[in-house]
């Protein structure tokens, strides 16, 4: 990585070039050290490394990662996503923290459909059976959503995260079945098989988005947006999971008292 790090007068020192040998080679590393972490990773003071802030034109160490975030942006690794959110605050503290998860869901909250919800958990209750494709962090909101659905007596699969096992699970998916996907901030390349294959296979589409426009050739027949922050921040799982549980909670009223009874079976046979 090359980084636009210029001293404002003079040449570089040695311990400059130190430091700036390690951010260059290391910037996913530096991102997440403080000023003495780093002086000491070095061998270094902390006013020698904060005298090199100065030295390529920062006011402090705190403005020197924000620019090596800023000319680093173009690489949006989960790593620098994460240190994006860090650079907000001096310091992590759950209380701003928190009040980011409640923004998530405010803005979630303001943009999500409520039509698309209802005709959502319509779709579900009514579907011969469920298959939900979850793959990398989504794939715990998958299992969520698999799990809370089994509870309530409905037929649905987990499909495989990837690799033609993918398309085997899917091979037998038809009409007045539906294919539930995670696809936040993109759609996966087997995201886009689901949907190409629907017309076809006559299965309807529902997935969970984070785009407020989504192209009519990666839109799925339902969409749900979900606020996760912004693109290059790390990206919470709060507004999805409150979503998915949302969804349970709408199907379990659909179903008044028949979801009482399964849920009551459910308790029995596990107490046998």
């Amino acid at each position: 990585m090359a980084l636009d790090l210029l001293p404002v007068e003079n040449e570089f020192t040695k311990a400059d070039g130190q430091i700036m040998e390690f951010i260059t080679s290391h910037p996913d590393e530096f991102l997440f050290m403080s000023i003495g972490q780093l002086a000491r990773h070095l061998g270094l003071s902390d006013a020698t490394v904060s005298r090199f802030a100065r030295h390529v034109g920062c006011r402090d160490f705190k403005e020197l990662k924000a620019t090596v975030m800023e000319q680093n942006s173009q690489k949006a690794t989960p790593a620098a996503k994460a240190a994006r959110t860090l650079l907000k605050e001096d310091h992590f503290g759950l209380d701003s923290w928190l009040e980011f998860q409640q923004q998530c869901l405010q803005k979630t909250l303001e943009h999500l459909d409520e039509d698309i919800f209802n005709k959502a958990a319509d779709e579900i209750l009514q579907a011969k059976r469920i298959f939900i494709h979850a793959k990398s962090a989504s794939a715990s909101l998958g299992q969520l959503l698999m799990f809370r659905l089994r509870r309530l007596g409905l037929n649905v699969s987990l499909l495989p995260s990837g690799g033609s096992e993918i398309w085997e699970g899917l091979a037998g998916a038809g009409a007045g079945d539906l294919v539930v996907m995670f696809s936040f901030s993109k759609v996966s390349r087997e995201g886009r098989g689901i949907l190409n294959y629907a017309p076809e296979a006559g299965y309807k589409t529902l997935a969970f988005t984070s785009r407020l426009y989504v192209p009519a050739d990666q839109r799925a027949d339902m969409n749900l947006f979900v606020y996760r922050g912004e693109e290059n921040e790390y990206h919470s799982m709060a507004a999805p999971a409150a979503v998915v549980d949302a969804l349970i909670m709408a199907i379990t009223q659909r179903m008044g008292a028949e979801s009482a009874q399964r849920l009551a079976r459910l308790h029995e046979l596990k107490n046998m």
